[in-house]
């Protein structure tokens, strides 16, 4: 069995495309960043596998993180290495996965092309019954978090978009400690990827994802709970009040979900 908290092999070829560009604004009114919307293509051990509109910073993270969301590799260590191609108008991300974990993608691989756009974390699945998998349980009881903590953390959250900064049409994820305090924090003009952004980094920084709370700058959607269970979080505090599907979904998994709801913070 591969060992867990093995680290990939990381490789880049070509150069990064910018993550936004100035463009002049209609009839002379001045200027505005925009965020770039860059196809990404992940490719596992020269097998084509999904195609997503991703903000073209953070790759690696963003490799570790949706290779283990999509459950393609149990763990860090089925990751041998991940190379990432710049091209002039896409991004290939070419993944080498261990043999435990190939065999497996091509048992589970459906026969279709998964095509992403940046607000879906779940395009192309061929029927609805994936929607109502069982998630893992994340704790015997759910976490709780304090307001105090919470609203430190959403407070915090602006000092740490600084690409949201300059476009002001970007997503964030972060992870705070207990305490309210933002330790990291990942960008991108998808919600969902911004979280599986956020995932790949701490678990490459080894970080307990038991020990602190997720912080979504958007609302909190199915997507966002599923992929916070897969990843072990037990708390998540979003700026908008979660869907009745995430509020049955985090539920399941024993996930707190905490929105902002004015100066207060409400639990749902």
């Amino acid at each position: 069995m591969s060992r867990p908290n093995k680290t990939p092999l990381l490789k880049s070829f070509g150069k990064a495309p910018a993550s936004e560009r100035e463009i002049a604004l209609v009839g002379g009114c001045g200027r505005w960043r925009v965020p770039e919307e860059t196809p990404v293509a992940f490719i596992y051990n020269g097998r084509n596998y999904a195609v997503m509109l991703a903000t073209p910073a953070d790759i690696f993270d963003f490799a570790v993180g949706f290779t283990l969301a999509e459950r393609i590799a149990e763990n860090l260590g089925e990751i041998d290495s991940v190379e990432a191609h710049y091209g002039d108008e896409a991004v290939d991300i070419r993944l080498s996965i261990a043999p435990a974990a190939l065999e497996r993608f091509d048992l589970r691989q459906q026969r279709r092309n998964l095509v992403g756009r940046a607000g879906c974390g779940v395009c192309g699945v061929e029927n609805a019954d994936v929607f109502f998998e069982k998630l893992p349980l994340v704790g015997d009881e759910k976490k709780s978090v304090s307001q105090s903590a919470m609203l430190n953390a959403i407070r915090a959250l602006p000092s740490h978009q600084p690409l949201n900064a300059l476009t002001r049409s970007v997503h964030a994820a972060a992870w705070a400690g207990d305490d309210g305090r933002i330790l990291l924090a990942r960008e991108d003009v998808g919600r969902h990827n911004a979280l599986d952004k956020l995932a790949g980094a701490l678990i490459c920084a080894d970080e307990n994802a038991a020990g602190g709370f997720l912080v979504m700058s958007s609302r909190c959607s199915f997507e966002i709970v599923e992929k916070a269970a897969r990843a072990g979080m037990r708390a998540i505090l979003s700026v908008s009040a979660p869907t009745d599907f995430a509020i049955r979904k985090a539920e399941e998994a024993n996930i707190a979900l905490y929105a902002l709801a004015g100066e207060q913070i409400a639990a749902f």
